[in-house]
């Protein structure tokens, strides 16, 4: 009996060390030294290693959103022959342009002849500006006129346009004398203003839409002569072209927002 008690009593931490290295959760598996004699090279032994599968979690997900994504930089010289970066970006930059002009002539808070100049008259003749068909002049502060004695059958048609032409102007017509009261600058029309400048935008990103469409489409004609990975590096430039484009669309926005609500 005594004997049996000596031998379990060796054999105990063996058995014990043994035992917690096979529960040890997998995460904490590490590369041990075995005792023992000293030497200029270290003697290790593992424990078993399990295969672990780690999942991101939302909230990790969550947080690589907002993380800075790698910018394409393509040489548009290289891929000439496939479609030409500098005419997608003159007509990106053309959407741009359409958009500061129409804030500089009808998004303004005093309305002036020139804000009538560009307003689309539909005739039998197809759509004409209203500086096309009729004089603008100003009669006073509160007045614009619009003279439509050249074209008296368009008369009806400019009236119509002014109206709809969402600057808040009511004109009055005599004979072929359209007689436009400039409104009053209220918060009331300040308000509808940044209304209209938010309209001109949506429209404008709608252009800029138009052009990634075709510059894409155009690209996918090519996908038999070009490498995948080269239409996929041209298509992400096309698409980080539009988006910095619609980034200054919005910048216009803001500003034409600013500077209309004082």
């Amino acid at each position: 009996m005594a004997l049996g008690l000596r031998c379990f009593r060796l054999v105990h931490p063996v058995f014990c060390n043994s035992f917690a290295a096979l529960t040890r959760p997998v995460s904490e598996v590490t590369l041990k030294t075995v005792s023992g004699r000293q030497s200029d090279h270290g003697q290790y032994m593992a424990s078993p290693a399990v295969p672990i599968r780690y999942f991101a979690t939302k909230k990790a997900k969550a947080k690589g959103k907002g993380q800075f994504q790698t910018r394409v930089n393509l040489n548009a010289a290289l891929v000439e022959d496939i479609i030409s970066l500098e005419e997608v970006d003159e007509e990106m930059k053309s959407v741009t342009e359409a958009l500061k002009d129409n804030f500089n002539k009808t998004v303004n808070i005093r309305t002036s002849p020139g804000s009538l100049d560009h307003i689309t008259v539909v005739t039998a003749d197809g759509k004409l500006a209203l500086n096309q068909i009729g004089q603008i002049s100003m009669k006073s502060p509160q007045l614009i006129l619009v003279n439509m004695a050249s074209f008296p059958e368009c008369t009806a048609a400019a009236i119509k346009a002014i109206r709809e032409s969402g600057m808040n102007l009511n004109p009055e017509v005599e004979g072929t004398l359209i007689q436009v009261p400039i409104p009053k600058v209220t918060r009331e029309h300040r308000e509808m203003l940044v209304k209209l400048a938010k309209q001109n935008t949506n429209k404008a990103k709608d252009s800029l839409r138009k052009v990634r469409t075709n510059a894409m489409n155009k690209l996918k004609k090519s996908k038999d002569k070009v490498s995948e990975d080269t239409i996929r590096l041209i298509e992400k430039q096309i698409s980080q072209m539009a988006d910095d484009t619609a980034a200054e669309l919005d910048r216009h926005l803001a500003a034409k927002t600013k500077e209309l609500l004082g």
